[in-house]
């Protein structure tokens, strides 16, 4: 029996570079699509993608981050690697953002192995065109998903990746 495998693009495109993980999933779709690889389009509405999240047996969200790391610079991490810090201020332009994922997924017991391949964002000020930065790095950023996607995703096992990128850059 094949895995169930989903590539999940989050962000908000009118939000300038809080619209990469869209944009670079419209990019995978055009260029890297994969057999048997379910491709949604969450956007900002990520209330459904827990529901959906149960269906699968590997998912791999694609979203902008904040995350200290130079401007368009990718970082793939499982979810349940993450570290989260409180921000009193922090404001999400999604329904729920990576750690929500992350509390709901493991409260409400799905099994899925979660991936996250954030982009470090510049500027998500109003706008709908990515910053020089991501505009500069969206076809590396793609090309290095797309690789894990074929090396971890779509492996025979379970998707044992421990965190490490440095294959990929």
């Amino acid at each position: 029996m094949s895995k169930r495998i989903a590539v999940i693009g989050l962000g908000n495109s009118l939000r300038r570079d809080d619209g990469i993980g869209v944009t670079i999933l419209e990019s995978l779709l055009n260029n890297y699509k994969r057999a048997g690889i379910d491709y949604f389009n969450f956007g900002i509405a990520s209330f459904d993608l827990i529901h959906r999240l149960g269906n699968y047996d590997a998912a791999l969200l694609i979203d902008g981050i904040a995350s200290g790391l130079a401007a368009g610079e990718l970082k793939i991490f499982s979810l349940d690697e993450a570290s989260f810090v409180k921000e009193e201020l922090a404001v999400s332009s999604h329904e729920l953002n990576l750690k929500d994922i992350f509390r709901l997924t493991r409260d409400l017991g799905i099994k899925a192995k979660i991936y996250v391949a954030g982009i470090q964002v510049q500027d998500v000020g109003f706008g709908e065109s990515l910053s020089k930065p991501l505009k500069e790095s969206l076809e590396k950023t793609t090309e290095q998903i797309n690789e894990f996607i074929g090396t971890v995703l779509k492996s025979k096992e379970n998707c044992p990746h421990t965190g490490d990128t440095s294959a990929l850059s």
